[in-house]
């Protein structure tokens, strides 16, 4: 979960990678105040999604894709050319995804692939239930709008 998370927003396997041995070393040096953390599953995400972004900020750079998770994994039972389709939409989508805000991709990992409550992700990104809400619907629309812009007209 911290791997993914970290991946949505570095957008780099290494980089993900380093920021979840970084969680789990501050999460562990935390460990005398386990006790009086609530959730330790949302503060270990906070921590990730803080150093990810710091570290977004020390590097200022962006990779051009999320991952190729799941492209592989598609329906046999379609024809080569139905394959084809498939794992161009969703390359097209994850590109669509690399290009959303970073609250808005956050918040739609965390609900979308996560399947966390909005309000762990309220507490994890320190926001309101409501704007986790508000950032899902947009990174939503925002993806169906420029998919279907894509789909008429091609590009």
């Amino acid at each position: 979960m911290l791997y993914r998370l970290a991946l949505r927003i570095t957008l780099n396997h290494e980089e993900a990678e380093d920021i979840v041995q970084d969680t789990l070393i501050k999460v562990w040096n935390k460990r005398d105040d386990w006790d009086d953390i609530e959730s330790i599953e949302a503060f270990s995400l906070t921590v990730c999604r803080n150093l990810a972004l710091d570290h977004l900020k020390q590097k200022s750079h962006h990779n051009e894709s999320l991952d190729s998770v799941g492209i592989d994994t598609l329906d046999k039972g379609h024809t080569p050319y139905e394959q084809m389709l498939q794992k161009d939409r969703m390359r097209l989508v994850k590109r669509i995804v690399d290009t959303l805000p970073e609250k808005q991709r956050s918040c739609m990992q965390l609900r979308d692939f996560e399947g966390k409550a909005y309000k762990d992700i309220a507490t994890i990104l320190g926001i309101t239930e409501e704007q986790v809400k508000v950032n899902i619907y947009r990174a939503r629309q925002t993806i169906k709008q420029k998919y279907q812009q894509i789909e008429d007209y091609g590009l």
